[in-house]
């Protein structure tokens, strides 16, 4: 071993300290489709804070660049590590240590899996309600890129849902942050920082949750229509009804053909129906009373109707779950059909329509494809696009991402800007607040060894 390997393996233990050909190709990569997977030099496993503490400070005394990994499901790039430098992995930090039901919080370690936490607080009639389409992300991926997914139309993001942390900086010191209360006015607000700063400001060690009441009973229904356009005229009256829906999502329907392919659904859709629709809206309700729910989807059915649908279809049991879990994984579906790049561009709600159809006419320019579905209830936007030259998808994605950014919108809406995105983040964004970022990042980690790439180009600085 060489001194630096000395110094980790009597933090964590020889047999939670990987080196050379002892490191996975698994290490080496999340799950962006457009960054090439690098392994790193050393990969280290702590079980404590304190452990954790010490990587950090060992890793800024010998400049060594440090990447935190959860589950590795992450989009943007944020997780692939530096080829000099250090990954440290949570996968033995992975507990759920507190259902507190009093409060209404869970405390968890980064590692602990969404499916985890998700059947823990079943057990207790209560929820996690953030779920960004993958059960094996780690909690602490989530708070790295402030994570959303299908159900933040009801009850927000990561942002949202997270109450507090324990989380070490890079010099080696462990801070808490927030709590198991709901507000507080006492300074800045470091929670928030941290969330979403995709490991460059600190590595979280511990996660206060906030859960919800989790409701007995639901129903999901299908909508097709005829025109793009009423999908995404339909969105903000769905919203503004009451219903209070915890799922409003819109497929195309190219991605619904390829969904239901993939996942063999019978969705009980007359082909006459299908062939003449353009896209879907998901809409899912749920209730504590089931009388209430059945005189919910009644109200929402005759509504979209009013709204232009062609027709209406109440999906129960399995029929509902495996849809939901389908429209979650059409990230896999979209790489299975080879889609050369997935982006998740936000934008309000009532600019949709026109987003799409400038969209629709940048990719038939850029001779591309860019075809997809979203939570159309919050604006995120997920699009897999098809063209295989670099160059031409590059100037596709600036054009998208612009066109968002002018509209209100922004580059990401929970993947994260990681390395993926980073050149456009820099290109467009305000540089003042670049800059404001840049001296922020310098406040927490002095050295650079944090994810350094990452966001922006920022490169190690000797301790």
């Amino acid at each position: 071993m060489d001194d630096v390997a000395t110094r980790l393996a009597e933090i964590v233990g020889e047999a939670n300290l990987l080196t050379g050909d002892g490191v996975g190709e698994d290490y080496a990569h999340d799950e962006a489709l457009t960054v090439e997977p690098v392994r790193p030099r050393y990969v280290a496993k702590p079980a404590t804070a304190d452990e954790v503490a010490a990587l950090l400070t060992a890793a800024t005394e010998h400049a060594v660049p440090v990447t935190a990994r959860g589950s590795g499901s992450g989009l943007s790039g944020a997780a692939r590590p530096r080829p000099d430098g250090l990954l440290i992995s949570f996968e033995r930090m992975n507990k759920v240590l507190e259902i507190d039901t009093d409060n209404h919080v869970a405390v968890v370690q980064p590692g602990a899996t969404l499916s985890e936490v998700d059947a823990q607080t079943a057990a207790a009639g209560l929820s996690y309600t953030v779920y960004p389409g993958e059960l094996s992300a780690s909690v602490g991926g989530n708070v790295g890129t402030n994570a959303g997914g299908m159900r933040a139309v009801k009850y927000g993001v990561t942002r949202n849902n997270v109450l507090g942390l324990q989380a070490v900086l890079p010099t080696g010191e462990v801070i808490r942050t927030g709590g198991k209360t709901t507000k507080t006015s006492t300074g800045y607000d470091l929670t928030q920082l941290i969330i979403g700063s995709e490991g460059t400001l600190a590595l979280a060690t511990e996660i206060t949750l906030k859960l919800h009441p989790r409701l007995p009973h639901g129903a999901t229904v299908l909508a097709p229509f005829g025109d793009l356009d009423q999908v995404m005229t339909a969105v903000p009256k769905i919203v503004a009804s009451g219903l209070e829906p915890h799922i409003l999502e819109y497929i195309d329907n190219l991605t619904m053909a390829a969904i239901v392919y993939r996942e063999s659904l019978e969705l009980g859709i007359p082909d006459e129906v299908r062939d003449a629709t353009q896209a879907y809206l998901v809409v899912a309700l749920e209730n504590r009373d089931g009388d209430r729910l059945h005189a919910d989807v009644e109200q929402l059915g005759e509504r979209l109707v009013e709204l232009g649908a062609t027709d209406v279809y109440v999906l129960e049991g399995a029929s509902a779950r495996r849809l939901i879990e389908a429209r979650e994984k059409a990230f896999w579906t979209a790489k299975e059909a080879g889609a050369d790049d997935v982006i998740d561009v936000v934008i309000p709600r009532s600019e949709m329509p026109g987003f799409l159809t400038r969209v629709r006419e940048m990719a038939t320019a850029a001779e591309s494809g860019a075809i997809g579905c979203g939570h159309a209830g919050d604006g995120n936007v997920h699009l897999a696009i098809f063209q295989k030259d670099a160059e031409k998808r590059y100037r596709l994605l600036y054009d998208i991402f612009a066109d968002a950014m002018e509209h209100g919108g922004a580059i990401s809406g929970e993947h994260g800007v990681g390395v993926a995105k980073r050149d456009h983040f820099v290109q467009l964004e305000d540089p003042a607040k670049i800059e404001l970022m840049r001296r922020i990042k310098k406040s927490f980690d002095p050295a650079g060894i944090l994810n350094p790439g990452v966001l922006f180009d920022e490169g190690v600085t000797s301790a």
